[in-house]
């Protein structure tokens, strides 16, 4: 349970009771809670728990919860808010509770035989669940809180010199900033949830006129850029028949066509001169103008030419300096292999003497 009301009020810490329905929400974190804590529980119990608390609040008469529609989506609407709640609170669900947090603090303080203070601490514990004193300061500091909270209502001297809460990480203006908002609690009216409910319904409904005056648009909010489902465009007072594109007209393509003629009989033109001006300079140097020749066509030294077949490749003296040739090659081959033996044994020696 406490896991869960911590949930809630990070929650709703950030998020509107007016946007979001606060019975749906209690369930969906308290089914949360269950998983977080490692005691599961059925959506359906959760449910029935629900139903039966209001049940007795309102005085109606005890019968189990049906199982029709108004169940099963009632049941949707949980999972879909518990989502929502892990949505929100980027699935940082994390919680740290000062029960045995007081329990050790009273052990160090030597007042865990003191069952009166140790009952009224716990008390004070439970009851900063309904504030949010656990959104603004650590678990450790609450603990030290609610025992110093319970020694000044018990009279209990507790160590001042120095203060044994420095001992556990906290200040004092922590703890009296805790305290108050934990005594503000007990001077809150009393208020039934039916009357806060109807509060909420009203602040929903006049949030809803606000919406609708504004065109869909809420106070301090962002404009709504959706259109609405029955969204037509509005009708044009010109057809589009008579709507003409601007196109270009044939004398303004024909001038193009021109323009462009021009520029490539003048780069021609230029490319003519240019090469007659190179033939008159080689006339005058003596030299035969270039000859352009058709790259050589690469062959492949992999296959061998009939033409590179000669009577001299199948001579006896061509043979016979192939033979050499190739023998010439595997006794070297044959000399290195042998030069690389005991190299190869030496090494293997070292790594076996190494090992």
């Amino acid at each position: 349970m406490a896991t869960g009301q911590i949930l809630f009020q990070r929650f709703f810490y950030c998020k509107s009771f007016v946007k979001h329905g606060v019975e749906s929400v209690a369930m969906a974190c308290v089914h949360l809670a269950s998983k977080i804590e490692e005691e599961p529980r059925r959506i359906r119990d959760v449910l029935n728990v629900f139903h039966r608390v209001s049940q007795v609040k309102e005085g109606r008469p005890r019968c189990p919860m049906p199982l029709d529609a108004a169940y099963i989506s009632l049941k949707s609407q949980v999972i879909k808010v518990e989502r929502r709640v892990l949505k929100e609170l980027g699935f940082c669900v994390h919680v740290k509770h000062p029960h045995k947090i007081i329990v050790m603090y009273l052990q160090v303080l030597e007042c865990e035989k003191n069952c009166t203070l140790v009952q009224m601490a716990w008390n004070y514990m439970n009851d900063s669940l309904r504030t949010d004193v656990f959104l603004r300061s650590s678990a450790e500091s609450v603990a030290c809180a609610c025992i110093y909270l319970s020694a000044r209502k018990l009279q209990i001297p507790l160590p001042a010199e120095p203060p044994w809460f420095l001992l556990f990480g906290a200040t004092e203006d922590e703890l009296e900033d805790i305290c108050c908002r934990i005594l503000r609690l007990y001077t809150l009216p009393q208020v039934r949830l039916s009357t806060l409910q109807q509060c909420v319904s009203r602040c929903r409904e006049a949030l809803q006129v606000a919406q609708a005056s504004k065109g869909g648009q809420l106070p301090n909010s962002t404009p709504n850029l959706e259109p609405p489902a029955n969204f037509s465009p509005a009708s044009k007072n010109v057809s589009p028949a008579g709507v003409q594109l601007a196109r270009d007209s044939p004398l303004s393509l024909q001038a193009m066509k021109n323009a462009c003629r021009r520029l490539h009989n003048g780069l021609s033109s230029h490319r003519a001169a240019h090469r007659r001006e190179r033939l008159s300079r080689s006339d005058e140097r003596g030299e035969a103008p270039p000859v352009q020749r058709s790259p050589r066509r690469r062959r492949s030294r992999s296959v061998s030419s009939p033409m590179r077949t000669s009577s001299a490749a199948l001579s006896p003296s061509y043979r016979r300096r192939s033979r050499e040739r190739d023998r010439d090659r595997d006794r070297d081959r044959d000399r290195d292999r042998d030069r690389e033996r005991p190299r190869d044994r030496n090494n293997r020696g070292a790594a076996h003497r190494r090992w």
